[in-house]
């Protein structure tokens, strides 16, 4: 037994190895016994506290700071030892590749953790946070871009080489990619200013839906019909986009024709008329009522009142309640509702007028504005 520790074996002797492995042995149950033991009170304690800053940097200590321990314990038994050349600078690198690993992931928990925080004071909060898809992909990238020049450089590269051919290699991809970096900062401008968020009822010109995604570089919308549609960031930002989402009362405008036969009378008695079936509606505000123009075949009026609602069905509800309720009324004083008319004269040989009147298919004159 004593031959076996006091003989060499790869330039250290038994005794060496044999006390190297104890070390490592004895530091890496040390770290468990306090990962399952103490850390776990820990989180238990900290779980009945009302901020969560406290489980996040417990929750943290067992996922990064623990096992970069364990590697530590393990490299510094091995470095008690003498080992060949080549051998310790595969341990170094090792070493160094598996700490920078740790050390970045626990650099991005906090760094998002503290912007998460802040994004949830504002206003709506927790919907932004939902929406931080790409601004955490945009950032993992810079931290480990820039974790991963410090690691080349603790291995001993030129990192300044390195850095400067990343520079130019910069430029000319963002020549090259132009739409793709300007779509990308748009989608930093959709995110802290908000024109629109996830949920949001949208009409951009022609098209509309409900915005269904917000990407890195599109915008992805479900329209009412099914489909989806696919806007480039820099499409959206650069048009006039109506956000039903943020609207909390809607104004409409109608008009309703009657013929020019009405009389003088009834002509003056339709404004009240209009006011009162609008006024029957608690869900609005009767704005007004007036005998607008005189049309190309018909007396206008013209009726403005607000609901209380941005709900569309709701609008479309209430809109045919007052539709049929001025028809009723209309027929029951006699009223009759215009309709598009032209009077032809036609000249026959002997130079006399006949007069044809010809009538258009009905349309309905209720209308919105």
């Amino acid at each position: 037994m004593e031959e076996l520790l006091n003989n060499e074996y790869f330039g250290n002797t038994g005794q060496e190895y044999l006390i190297m492995l104890g070390g490592i042995a004895l530091g890496l149950l040390l770290v468990r016994v306090f990962k399952r033991v103490i850390l776990k009170r820990i989180s238990h304690a900290v779980s009945k506290s009302k901020t969560t800053i406290d489980d996040f940097i417990v929750e943290n200590i067992g996922l990064y700071v623990v096992p970069m321990v364990y590697f530590t314990i393990i490299y510094a038994g091995l470095k008690t030892l003498s080992w060949p050349e080549r051998m310790t600078t595969i341990m170094e690198v090792v070493f160094v590749v598996i700490l920078t690993y740790y050390a970045i992931r626990l650099v991005s928990s906090i760094i998002l953790m503290l912007l998460q925080s802040y994004i949830r004071s504002q206003e709506g909060g927790e919907e932004k946070v939902k929406q931080m898809g790409g601004i955490i992909l945009i950032i993992n990238g810079i931290i480990w871009m820039i974790g991963l020049i410090f690691m080349l450089s603790n291995l001993g590269y030129d990192v300044s080489a390195i850095i400067a051919g990343m520079g130019i290699g910069g430029i000319a991809i963002a020549l090259a990619a132009q739409n793709i970096i300007g779509d990308l900062f748009n989608y930093f401008v959709i995110f802290f200013d908000r024109p629109f968020e996830v949920g949001d009822f949208l009409v951009v010109e022609d098209k509309n839906g409900i915005v269904d995604k917000i990407g890195i570089k599109t915008t992805r919308i479900k329209t009412l019909s099914g489909e989806q549609l696919v806007f480039a960031n820099s499409d959206l930002t650069s048009s006039r986009i109506h956000n039903y989402k943020k609207m909390q009362r809607r104004r409409i405008v109608f008009t309703v024709g009657v013929t020019y036969e009405t009389p003088v009378e009834q002509v003056k008695m339709i404004p009240g008329l209009l006011k009162e079936i609008v006024e029957s509606e608690e869900r609005v505000d009767f704005d007004r009522a007036h005998f607008k123009s005189f049309g190309d075949s018909s007396l206008d009026y013209e009726v403005v009142y607000i609901i209380n609602s941005a709900d569309f069905n709701t609008y479309m509800d209430i809109q045919q309640d007052f539709n049929f309720q001025i028809y009723q009324k209309f027929s029951e004083l006699g009223i009759s509702i215009a309709f598009p008319t032209r009077t032809l004269y036609l000249r026959n040989e002997n130079g006399m007028k006949l007069k044809l009147d010809m009538e258009k298919t009905v349309e309905s004159s209720l209308d919105q504005k």
